[in-house]
């Protein structure tokens, strides 16, 4: 049995989809397809079997799926103990980051860094924390800067460790002309009916608007999904839609643009999370100046 199939065995049985394996290694689907057929005639044994849309693990798949999750977290345990011999601050720093906060304060941490530390190799990935968690898992990044709503708060699974950044109010955005824009605050309860601006389905923000107005017996009509808040706040801007914003968002200061506060309070918790005990001195030095860039 060769370790980079091991590597991918860990991955398909981590997420229960090839696809989604091949996602999270940055392969192609047959890539990871082959890999699967290639390890199955090394041990004689069926590994996997379909199951509805995805796969689930053989009896044996189980068993190998135990051992490459151990050789895996082995390797990733060298090397980050090969990383901390000498304490240097060098080499790949893999960042995956929620778009408002890479905007806002990533990049800042990450120059600084990179100023003090020129032998650091920064590389960032934006995406969302559903899907960017589990590529920490696997060692595909070192340190995930993630999101979480009072209406949809985040599910860290063992062995991750989370630093706290900052908390702060999520407020309505509404265009200067709309009819609420006068007001100093709203009640959930009196959203209904309006149109939203919102993150692609499945992502925190968007759970957390739908979670947040359907407890008050409010239905969501999300006519606008994107990918950022600066095109969220432009959309708003041009009175096609309302939308909850965050505080760090609110400094991109679009024009034309107002916020009320929400009764009750919604809030947003931006942390970074990183592996329990396998961070690297790159990973750890990035979460300090993270942690000392996000409250400037």
């Amino acid at each position: 049995m060769n370790w980079e199939r091991l590597r991918v065995f860990a991955a398909v049985a981590e997420q229960s989809s090839v696809t989604a394996a091949a996602e999270a290694l940055h392969l192609t689907r047959p890539a990871v397809s082959q890999h699967l057929r290639k390890l199955e005639r090394e041990t004689g044994c069926r590994l996997v079997e379909p199951a509805g849309r995805g796969i689930r693990l053989t009896n044996a798949g189980q068993v190998l799926a135990e051992a490459a999750r151990s050789v895996t977290a082995a390797v990733s345990a060298a090397e980050h103990d090969l990383a901390d011999i000498h304490q240097q601050i060098i080499g790949s720093l893999r960042i995956g980051a929620v778009a408002s906060a890479l905007r806002l304060f990533v990049l800042d941490a990450l120059r600084a860094l990179t100023a003090e530390h020129p032998r650091l190799r920064p590389t960032v990935r934006d995406g969302e924390g559903v899907d960017l968690i589990p590529a920490l898992r696997l060692g595909k990044l070192d340190a995930v800067v993630f999101e979480s709503w009072t209406g949809w708060p985040a599910r860290m699974p063992a062995g991750v460790e989370l630093t706290e950044l900052l908390t702060e109010d999520v407020q309505l955005a509404v265009a200067a002309d709309h009819p609420l824009a006068e007001r100093e605050s709203v009640r959930v309860d009196e959203l209904a009916g309006l149109r939203w601006a919102s993150c692609a389905p499945g992502s925190e923000p968007h759970e957390a608007l739908v979670q947040t107005l359907r407890s008050r017996a409010v239905d969501v009509e999300v006519d606008h999904c994107v990918t950022d808040y600066a095109t969220m706040l432009s959309i708003v801007a041009a009175g096609l839609a309302v939308a909850l914003v965050p505080g760090i968002a609110q400094r991109l200061d679009e024009p034309g643009v107002r916020y009320l506060d929400c009764e009750p309070r919604i809030r947003r918790t931006v942390a970074v999370a990183t592996l329990e005990g396998r961070s690297t001195p790159a990973a750890r030095a990035f979460v300090s100046e993270l942690s000392r860039t996000a409250n400037i």
